[in-house]
């Protein structure tokens, strides 16, 4: 693989929506790209699309079809990153640097053919170094690839982080800069709780275990790819200069920070945009419940938390959680499965949300659980369901309880 001359340090950046969303903003790009550019770095920026222009591209598609289909979908989606890139390679040559803009098929993302929703096979970065040494800003758009067969393919949402991080390992870099209108990683979401603290650092296991449970900062899919090529993450704001969060092994981590050992509980976060759906009175048979989640995998659902009630009389209550985005492909064939097996109902409960801790401290100190439970009780909030793993403890709750319940357990942990 070639290098840029010299040895040249690479830095990736990753710009959201909101810090494209007009030509302002974008000059504004530019001109921090060519200040990194100038300090002698080779920089690769991969961008969203421009604003609201994805969920405006999706209600076009919706006025024309109730389901349109997923190829069209990807080759209407993709659209909006394009503007974007090549966009910012203009302002870009109007502030004096060689710049290039690429499809992320030109850049190398290779997908699997899974349309909407794909999944990185591999990055050939030779174009994007060949640009570098050529001394020129590579501009990518985030977001989409392409299959083997030759077929536009986008990764679901969130997926420009994915790609950004995607990049970064594809051509050699040890770190990826994730620039967007927060200046960091909170212990909660600042629009809940009223003074949440900003974390120099978290691990790439905590963070991870909090974009999963609904911290909207990184996407969970940009956060394993970090962590298993060991690139490290920087989330800062891309108006200001200011330090943001690393995101890092725990060992670097607490050897840079001076931590000698784990924080115990790292942050509290929250998702509203799940639905709760419940089988009852499924039988008490094998296979019973492969039949279910099959059933949710052929629609590439991810289930967000599973709980199996005890046998009674031959027969089990199953509920899991879902993505209310997700939730409209599956419910005709939830509909379908209950009746074939034999289950005495189907309940769908959308008006539900989890709110979670996650924390290294987790499994290392006892007592976490109660003191999370007695803080919703104080609050007079009931639980639903709860799920804990080495990391995280979530409980589901009413979804107009969702904003009290953050803040009480903020206050319980973290105040």
């Amino acid at each position: 693989m070639s290098t840029p001359a010299n040895n040249t340090p690479i830095l990736v950046q990753k710009y959201g929506g909101t810090s494209v969303a007009t030509a302002d903003h974008i000059r504004r790009v530019a001109k921090r790209v060519v200040v990194e550019k100038r300090k002698g770095k080779a920089v690769v920026v991969v961008v969203s699309a421009m604003g609201k222009t994805t969920d405006e591209l999706i209600s076009l598609s919706r006025e024309l079809s109730g389901q349109p289909a997923r190829r069209e979908m990807d080759m209407l989606l993709h659209a909006g990153e394009i503007i974007s890139a090549s966009l910012l390679a203009i302002a870009l040559e109007e502030e004096g640097e060689s710049a290039v803009s690429l499809t992320g098929s030109q850049a190398g993302m290779i997908t699997d053919d899974t349309h909407m929703q794909a999944r990185i096979e591999e990055v050939e970065g030779e174009k994007i170094l060949g640009h570098l040494t050529s001394g020129r800003v590579v501009v990518i758009t985030g977001f989409q690839g392409v299959s083997r067969q030759n077929e536009i393919t986008t990764l679901g949402r969130g997926g420009s982080d994915t790609s950004a991080v995607a990049f970064a390992v594809g051509i050699g870099a040890r770190q990826c800069e994730i620039l967007t209108d927060v200046d960091g990683v909170y212990t909660a979401d600042p629009r809940i709780v009223e003074n949440p603290r900003k974390l120099p650092w978290c691990s790439y296991d905590e963070m991870l275990e909090m974009a999963s449970l609904g911290a909207r900062v990184l996407h969970s899919r940009s956060i394993e790819i970090a962590r298993k090529f060991g690139v490290e993450l920087i989330v800062s704001s891309s108006s200001e200069e200011m330090p943001g969060t690393l995101v890092c092994s725990s060992e670097k981590g607490r050897k840079e920070f001076g931590e000698m050992e784990e924080v115990l509980i790292r942050g509290v976060a929250h998702n509203a945009d799940v639905a709760k759906v419940a089988l009852l009175g499924v039988p008490d048979q094998p296979g019973i419940a492969g039949s279910v989640f099959e059933t949710l995998g052929t629609h590439s659902v991810n289930i967000l938390l599973i709980v199996q009630a005890e046998s009674h009389e031959g027969h089990n209550d199953i509920s899991f959680l879902v993505s209310s985005e997700m939730l409209g492909q599956v419910r005709e064939d939830l509909e379908a499965l209950a009746d074939k097996i034999g289950a005495s109902k189907l309940l769908v409960d959308e008006g539900v949300g989890t709110v979670s801790v996650v924390g290294e401290g987790v499994q290392r100190e006892s007592g976490i659980a109660g003191r999370m439970f007695s803080a919703l009780a104080r609050e007079e909030i009931n639980i639903d369901l709860i799920s804990t793993s080495n990391l995280m403890i979530s409980c589901v709750v009413a979804e107009d309880s969702l904003a009290q319940a953050v803040q009480a357990v903020h206050r319980e942990f973290l105040e």
